[in-house]
Formats: structure tokens, sequence, C-alpha cells
């Protein structure tokens, strides 16, 4: 590697708003704070959440469905 152009790596600790930390090499020199981290994420616990598209679709014809209904009448 060339000397003088790449960054120095320092050892920081990072923090999930759930508790776990862990080490890894950073540019930055101070800790870091997250809020999601693979031990709390639903894409890696398993745990995620099915939304209710259509449910969403309901609510939304019967919020616009009477104006909707008026127009292609017209």
């Amino acid at each position: 590697m060339k000397e003088g152009i790449h960054p120095e790596y320092h050892e920081i600790t990072v923090t999930c708003s759930c508790g776990n930390e862990f080490k890894t090499r950073s540019v930055l020199s101070k800790p870091l704070h997250i809020e999601v981290c693979s031990s709390c994420h639903p894409f890696y616990t398993g745990k995620q959440k099915i939304v209710d598209t259509a449910g969403r679709v309901e609510k939304f014809n019967q919020k616009y469905g009477r104006h909707l209904q008026k127009q292609a009448q017209t």
C-alpha cells in the first residue's frame, strides 16, 4: 500500500439501542451508537411484520371511494 494516502483504522465499540455491543474497526475514533443491529432487526430475527395491504386498500376506498365514483360517473 502507498504510504500516507490511506485513513487510519481504529477499534471502536458499536452500541445498539437494544443494548447489544460489539467491536469493529473504523476510520471513526469515537464510539458509535446505532438504532438497529443484527440482534434486533426483524430481517435477522425472523419476526417480520406482515403488512396488511388489503386493509390499506379498503381504508383508501372508504376515504376516497365516493370521490372516485363521482368522477367515473361524469
